[in-house]
């Protein structure tokens, strides 16, 4: 090779080299920031049942599901009953831009990462995961709040609040020796006990179940979330009857719910939003408290598991002291919860009073809530003042630094975090 053709390549490869030592030092354009988002997960008392203002949700095929009618499918995505007055949006939290409510009513730890349609009684919504993905790609997601436990393979929550109104109206409007019976079959005429709700290896599967969906949500939130720093809070569950009835609910006409027949007072707790007898108040306490145990420990189990994962577990529990349905004898006016509320027919018009019905009219509209479930289903949650006082106890949540808070209900109406 001539000398100088050598000369002008190296002089040539000399000036590449230069350009691209600066080119490479040069910094690169700063990505716009993602905003920040907070994400509900979950079952119904996340997702805002009883709060009514219901949204819109997208079904698994992609289309948006508004209210199909008192008569449409139970499995519509709509029934979801994603509130605008959930918790999640009431709750003050500061530096959040966004808010996504992806839990779903009836949610099940298997609807985590499965789509809910594939298991019995599911709707027909995208897993929870999958929509939580979804969110990530245009989110910086920083709080997530988790509600999981009440419903699972093992039970519901609105199995065990059926079984235990059905028996109290069953007793209330028949005798020992009448033939009583639902389109799912004949129904016990004496108030629940602990092993009705939920045994103690129920609770134990419930909590192994729990644990494994949770898992898949740490393991989901780490691959995903922008900056990789999110807050989960664990929330539990919040009685919506109190440990007794007020006196005023104890008997009417002279009959409590001990004997056979008491119509009168069936009415009047009905009305009040309390058809349960007062023998059942306490192993459905002990119930909430076994729902409380399985968040928990899904909690810490989970925080042995991710040690740089902030988790913080909410025990709500006490935040409805005072304010439960008939412990005070305006009930259910000033409750935090709703009362059991059933049509006749699906008509859209709730019954609030039972008084003079007799048990053939009784069993019509029970069966109402058999055949159209969505007729029936905000039935004890949290109302929207309700969801507004879980609020607070979430605002706690997120920005305290404790690891395990009680949000409790002062007999003033203070909430506190602690």
């Amino acid at each position: 090779m001539p000398r100088f053709r050598r000369t002008a390549l190296v002089a040539g490869l000399t000036i590449a080299m230069a350009a691209l030592s600066t080119a490479v030092a040069l910094p690169a354009p700063a990505s716009a920031a993602l905003p920040t988002a907070a994400v509900a997960l979950g079952d119904s008392f996340i997702s805002g049942e009883g709060a009514g203002a219901y949204t819109p949700v997208v079904d698994v095929n992609g289309v948006s599901q508004g209210f199909p009618g008192w008569t449409g499918a139970n499995n519509n995505a709509f029934f979801c009953h994603r509130s605008a007055n959930a918790s999640l949006n009431q709750a003050n939290l500061p530096g959040i831009q966004n808010r996504f409510n992806l839990a779903c009513s009836g949610g099940q730890p298997h609807d985590i990462a499965n789509a809910s349609q594939a298991r019995t009684n599911g709707r027909t919504v995208a897993s929870q995961l999958s929509q939580l993905r979804a969110v990530a790609q245009t989110q910086d997601i920083d709080l997530v709040l988790v509600g999981l436990g009440s419903n699972n393979s093992s039970f519901t929550f609105g199995s065990v609040a059926e079984k235990c109104a059905n028996r109290f109206i069953a007793d209330a409007w028949t005798g020992w020796w009448e033939f009583w019976a639902y389109l799912n079959g004949p129904v016990e005429q004496k108030p629940c006990s602990d092993a009705d709700l939920a045994t103690a290896a129920q609770i134990s599967a419930a909590t192994a179940e729990t644990t494994a969906a949770v898992r898949q949500i740490l393991t989901t939130l780490d691959q995903v979330d922008a900056d990789g720093q999110h807050r989960v809070v664990f929330q539990d569950y919040t009685n919506p009857l109190p440990l007794d009835l007020n006196q005023q609910f104890h008997e009417e006409d002279s009959r409590d719910d001990t004997r056979d027949k008491f119509r009168d007072l069936g009415a009047e707790r009905y009305a009040a939003g309390c058809p349960i007898h007062r023998a059942s108040l306490a192993p459905g306490h002990r119930f909430s408290q076994g729902l409380g145990s399985i968040v928990k420990s899904t909690r810490d189990t989970l925080a042995a598991e991710f040690p740089a994962d902030d988790l913080v577990y909410l025990n709500v529990q006490q935040a409805f002291n005072g304010a439960r349905l008939c412990e005070q004898t305006s009930s259910p006016s000033g409750a935090l919860a709703t009362p059991i509320r059933l049509q006749d027919g699906a008509t859209g018009t709730f019954v609030t009073s039972l008084a003079g019905k007799d048990k053939i009219a009784i069993q019509r509209i029970a069966n109402t809530c058999v055949s159209y479930f969505q007729t029936c289903q905000e039935s004890w949650h949290p109302n929207a003042t309700g969801h507004q006082v879980l609020g607070q106890c979430l605002a706690g949540a997120a920005s305290t630094s404790a690891r395990s808070v009680a949000c409790v209900r002062a007999s003033n109406g203070a909430i506190s975090v602690s």
